[in-house]
């Protein structure tokens, strides 16, 4: 019995060997991001906050998730869910089912674009993603770890055709920059700096200016050396406002 729990003690290990082994460097970085962001808080904490006026509330594990916003316009009160099931709304309590796909699917990209970034780094190691190593760089002195991300078809949402950079401190794994390529309402291209960051419930949760290039067909890898050289304007703060954190007790 010994014998058998000993070489059942080695295998463990090896198997704990060849798989982390079997991790890329992009996704070894992304994970130490992660960790350095808040874990497994993630998985088992809802967040919600303010943006833009708008009242948001974000979950979301490895097998669920459930995004809302919540505000008034001149319809009454609006709350937009999206979840596995699909995505609802509702207007002073009530469920709305005339809602064209062009409706749905424009609603659906804006309520998503803000969890996404949001949660951020967390989600970058989703089933969908895939990411590339770029090598190491440097700015403003500081070292970072270049990732690069794209999407599957498959499992990647409607905008799996974006492109994202993501900068990683090579002694602390934060993302203090990022940048990414879309192709809705026209296109385009932007980077965004880190402006402000605090921890809320063990989660790290961050402000970004929000940068633009002259050219919306800028080229992606581009964007580190123009915004070096001070080529890239301002077009927004990207802000979170009165955020909470709650722990979803386990079933």
């Amino acid at each position: 019995m010994k014998l058998g729990l000993f070489s059942l003690g080695v295998f463990s290990l090896l198997f704990l060997g060849v798989s982390c082994a079997s991790r890329t460097e992009a996704e070894k970085i992304i994970d130490s991001a992660i960790a350095a962001y808040g874990g497994d808080l993630y998985e088992k904490t809802a967040i919600t906050f303010e943006f833009r006026g708008t009242s948001y509330s974000i979950f979301k594990s490895p097998t669920a998730f459930e995004y809302s916003r919540e505000f008034t316009d001149s319809t009454g009160q609006v709350v937009d869910i999206l979840n596995n099931e699909g995505f609802t709304r509702k207007v002073n309590g009530m469920g709305i089912d005339t809602l064209t796909e062009e409706r749905i699917g424009a609603f659906s990209r804006s309520v998503n674009s803000v969890a996404y970034f949001a949660f951020l780094p967390y989600g970058l190691n989703d089933e969908a993603a895939i990411k590339t190593y770029l090598g190491q760089t440097t700015i403003k002195g500081k070292d970072y770890h270049q990732v690069k991300v794209t999407f599957q078809a498959e499992g990647g949402g409607e905008h799996f055709e974006d492109e994202f950079l993501y900068w990683f401190g090579v002694e602390d794994f934060l993302m203090d920059y990022l940048a990414y390529s879309y192709h809705t309402d026209g296109g385009g291209v932007r980077m965004r700096e880190v402006r402000e960051a605090r921890e809320v419930g063990g989660i790290r949760f961050q402000d970004y200016i929000n940068l633009k290039a002259e050219s919306k067909d800028t080229p992606l890898d581009s964007m580190q050396y123009l915004f070096e050289k001070g080529e890239l304007e301002k077009l927004s703060e990207i802000n979170l406002e009165n955020i909470r954190t709650v722990v979803i007790p386990k079933n």
